[in-house]
């Protein structure tokens, strides 16, 4: 839970694991985020996948912020991670990495990676204040602009 408190108005925010219902909102901003949005189904099988953590901050009942990372045996896989564009830089995104870490370590992982488009230097600052360090690139990574992507890794 995040209390951001301004001018005597109390705001929590509450992070919980993702259900299909929390979907259609979780499209949303994931439309308004990425120029090669996952689908409907990639979320839902993200949900059942027992390998799979996806976690949703949530706002007066709606979400506004989600986070889906893969693990298996030692190592976890930041797959994606976004918050509405009108609530970025408040602590809502590292609220969700740092649950999930939690969670992570609890597993017995003992380091996770993501990829970042290496043009977003503010997603690459954001992670680099986690801990997050650059590890290897991976060529033509993205699409729609084809991009390189830079490997990071956290050791946990």
């Amino acid at each position: 839970m995040i209390k951001n408190t301004d001018d005597s108005s109390v705001t929590e925010i509450f992070i919980r694991d993702m259900h299909a219902s929390d979907i259609p909102g979780v499209l949303k901003i994931e439309r308004m985020s990425f120029t090669t949005p996952w689908s409907e189904a990639a979320f839902f099988n993200e949900i059942h996948d027992p390998y799979s953590i996806t976690k949703v901050a949530v706002l007066e009942d709606e979400v506004i912020g989600y986070i889906c990372v893969n693990h298996m045996i030692n190592e976890g896989h930041i797959l994606n991670l976004a918050v509405h564009p009108d609530l970025r830089r408040r602590g809502i995104a590292t609220a969700l990495v740092e649950e999930v870490l939690d969670e992570l370590r609890g597993k017995g992982c003992r380091s996770l990676y993501l990829e970042v488009r290496i043009s977003n230097l503010s997603a690459k600052r954001f992670y680099e204040r986690l801990g997050f360090r650059p590890v290897d690139v991976r060529r033509d990574y993205y699409t729609f602009p084809r991009e390189d992507a830079v490997i990071m890794m956290l050791e946990l």
